[in-house]
C-alpha cells in the first residue's frame, strides 16, 4: 500500500494516476489518512462501490458489537431494547 499526500495529488496528478494503476493509494493530509483511492474500471464501478459500502457497514456493526460487549448492552432483552429506543426517540427534537 502506498501513501500519497493531498499536495502530491494536486501538484502531480499524472504520477498519482500512474501509481493508482499498480496499487490502491492512501490519501493523507498533514500526515494523517483522509481517504483511499481505489483504481476501478468503468464496468466494475458499481460492484466496487457496493463492496466498499458493504465493508463500511460490516465495520460499523463490528464496532457496535464491541461497544455493546464493553457496556453490557449485549445482555439487554428485546423488551429492554425497545424501551431504550422509545426513550431516545422521545428525547429527539421533532
Amino acid at each position: 500500500m502506498k501513501f500519497v499526500t493531498v499536495r502530491e495529488l494536486r501538484n502531480r496528478p499524472g504520477r498519482v494516476w500512474d501509481d493508482l494503476r499498480d496499487d490502491d493509494l492512501v490519501l493523507t493530509a498533514n500526515g494523517k489518512p483522509v481517504g483511499i483511492l481505489v483504481g476501478v474500471e468503468e464496468e466494475g464501478l458499481e460492484d466496487t462501490l457496493a463492496s466498499l459500502r458493504r465493508a463500511r457497514a460490516l465495520q460499523a456493526v463490528s464496532r457496535l458489537r464491541q461497544q455493546a460487549a464493553v457496556t453490557g448492552a449485549r445482555e439487554l432483552t428485546p423488551r429492554q431494547v425497545a424501551t431504550e429506543i422509545r426513550a431516545v426517540r422521545r428525547r429527539r427534537p421533532s
